[in-house]
C-alpha cells in the first residue's frame, strides 16, 4: 500500500490550528488578568540616590522641583497623574515617559539618580515589602 501522506498534512494543520488557539486565549486570559489588576495611586513619592525627598498626593495639582544628584527635574501632578516635564540631564529619557498613576509605575532618571514612583496611601516607604517567594 502508498500513502499520499495527505491524511498526515491535513491532521498536521488541525493540530497546529488547535495549538494557536489555545495560545491565543491564554494570552488573553494573561492580558485581562494583568490589566485587570491595575490599582490606581493616591500618592507620589519620589527619592533622590536612595533617600526619600517627598511624598504627594495625586489629587492635588502642583509642580514639583527636584534637585537631583548633579541636575534638577520638574514634575507636574495634575489630574491624578504625574509627569516628568522637565531635566536638565543629557539624554531625557525620563521626560519622555508617559504619565504614571497606577500603583508601581516609575519614571526613573539615572544622571540624577531620581525615581518617581506611585504608591497606595498605606505605603510609607520605610519597611520594605516581601512577596511570597523571597520570605
Amino acid at each position: 500500500m502508498h500513502r499520499n501522506g495527505s491524511d498526515s498534512i491535513n491532521r498536521i494543520r488541525k493540530n497546529d490550528i488547535l495549538l494557536l488557539l489555545i495560545f491565543l486565549v491564554i494570552a488573553l486570559v494573561c492580558g485581562l488578568w494583568f490589566f485587570m489588576g491595575r490599582q490606581a495611586g493616591e500618592t507620589v513619592q519620589i527619592t533622590v540616590d536612595g533617600e526619600v525627598v517627598g511624598t504627594y498626593s495625586l489629587y492635588q495639582d502642583r509642580t514639583v522641583d527636584i534637585d537631583g544628584v548633579g541636575g534638577n527635574n520638574t514634575l507636574v501632578i495634575s489630574d491624578g497623574q504625574a509627569d516628568m516635564t522637565e531635566a536638565d540631564c543629557p539624554d531625557k529619557i525620563c521626560v519622555d515617559h508617559r504619565s504614571i498613576s497606577n500603583v508601581g509605575e516609575t519614571i526613573v532618571c539615572l544622571p540624577h539618580k531620581v525615581v518617581v514612583e506611585i504608591i497606595s496611601s498605606g505605603e510609607d516607604g520605610t519597611e520594605a515589602e516581601y512577596d511570597i517567594i523571597a520570605q
